[in-house]
């Protein structure tokens, strides 16, 4: 796949950091494309331009990679890193609802669960429209009802593109992002999410159409960033060149699969996408230049955008712990009506194999005095580019458990991931 895209002089100074974020403020007089403020559950800030004209502002470098710091949670021990390039903070621990919230689990221990999260440190709430078909946002929404917090103290993500059986209420049009992301917010009985994710590409999508779309609904204030999920590298690059070509929102981050046995993608498509903020080097706009980026299977060029990731599976539905060792228990979630596939990849061989691989690992958590899964857990959280690691718990103890992971982190020296690499074979390499 080719992309190329004209960058002239005239639109990098017509546009500062921060409106290439918010997107375009209204003017004295209103005007449409900024945020709605105002009122409970909506965004802070935003408020039109007076009648004084702003300063002229010019836009900063790119930060370098590495410049935004890890924090440490006072009390909690939970640690911070910012959501891609972004000035979000959010907990490198997040909490998802994907089969638990509204199907696997009472709303009593979902309770339960969401407010161990909470006060342990983590601010990260993730869930879909497809989930438990709307149920886990009901549910999660009415917790965080009664449980009055600050809505300022926790970030939400929704994600958007299986909303029901109708042609038009699946994909990703710019009817169904609308009224998929509304239909969230009612569920959820929140006036914004802070995340919305495209839930997959959409190839009966243009996708001008996808990007204008959400870009619209942060301008509308329904949501704060969007974000994709299991798309491609060229499709993110893609996002981007149209978010830059026609001065609109670009996406904010990748949701991906990751986990010692699915490394891939995390490690050989994605991680030149985020050492810099901006689609191109600072001097190349200002001479503005036409730039190619051109993809091909042995050469993924894709850097300097400032993409980061929030990962899920950490625990590969399970398979990374010693619970099944060639069984499957009654209460665990293959048993659930509609995943006979994760009980099939259980006792494939694939799945058989994985299993003694994970028995291999035994040995090293020993060593470090943790479970398998916090070890997993850990390690996932030291890849590159990965800004939180989503949890799927059916209770608070094991919820608890998993936390434990952030004192196995400081553990993992570069001998120990070495070790990691030569029991389970599962590192990817470049294909030249």
């Amino acid at each position: 796949m080719q992309v190329s895209i004209a960058c002239t002089e005239q639109n990098l100074r017509s546009r500062s950091s921060e409106d290439r974020l918010c997107g375009p403020r209204p003017g004295p007089g209103g005007g449409n494309g900024g945020p709605v403020c105002g009122g409970h559950g909506n965004p802070p800030g935003g408020g039109g331009s007076g009648p004084k004209a702003r300063a002229a502002v010019v836009p900063r470098p790119p930060a370098p990679a590495g410049a935004f710091r890890e924090s440490t949670g006072r009390g909690t021990g939970m640690k911070y890193r910012n959501l891609g390039k972004s000035g979000l903070r959010v907990s490198c621990l997040g909490l998802g609802t994907w089969v638990t919230f509204g199907s696997q689990i009472s709303d009593e221990t979902a309770e339960d669960v969401l407010t161990v999260a909470y006060e342990h440190g983590i601010n990260l709430f993730d869930t879909a429209e497809v989930y438990a078909a709307g149920k886990a946002e009901r549910t999660l929404g009415n917790i965080l009802k009664s449980k009055g917090w600050r809505r300022s103290s926790y970030v939400i993500s929704t994600k958007i593109f299986w909303g029901g059986q109708a042609e038009t209420e699946r994909g990703l049009s710019r009817k169904h992002i609308i009224e998929g992301l509304r239909g969230s917010l009612d569920r959820l009985q929140l006036g914004y999410v802070d995340i919305v994710f495209a839930n997959r590409s959409d190839p009966n999508s243009p996708m001008e159409e996808i990007v204008r779309a959400m870009t619209y609904v942060i301008n509308q204030g329904l949501a704060l960033y969007w974000g994709t999920s299991r798309w491609g590298a060229a499709e993110i690059m893609e996002a981007y060149s149209v978010a830059r070509q026609f001065n609109l929102i670009p996406p904010l981050c990748e949701q991906a699969e990751h986990h010692l046995f699915q490394r891939e993608k995390m490690e050989m498509q994605l991680p030149e996408l985020y050492h810099k903020i901006g689609l191109f080097p600072h001097s190349c706009l200002s001479l503005g230049l036409i730039i190619t980026y051109i993809f091909s299977p042995k050469h993924p060029i894709l850097f300097l955008l400032g993409v980061g990731s929030v990962t899920w599976s950490p625990l590969a539905c399970g398979l990374i712990t010693s619970k099944y060792d060639g069984r499957v228990p009654d209460t665990c979630r293959t048993t659930i009506k509609g995943y006979q596939w994760l009980k099939d990849k259980v006792q494939s061989e694939d799945g058989k194999k994985q299993q003694a691989k994970v028995m291999d690992l035994l040995p090293i958590a020993h060593q470090l005095d943790c479970t398998v899964a916090q070890l997993a857990i850990a390690w996932c959280l030291r890849s590159e580019g990965v800004s939180s690691v989503l949890l799927g718990v059916s209770s608070a103890e094991q919820l608890i458990e998993h936390l434990g992971a952030l004192q196995v982190l400081s553990q993992l020296t570069p001998q120990t991931v070495m070790e990691i690499d030569g029991l389970l074979g599962s590192k990817p390499h470049s294909k030249k």
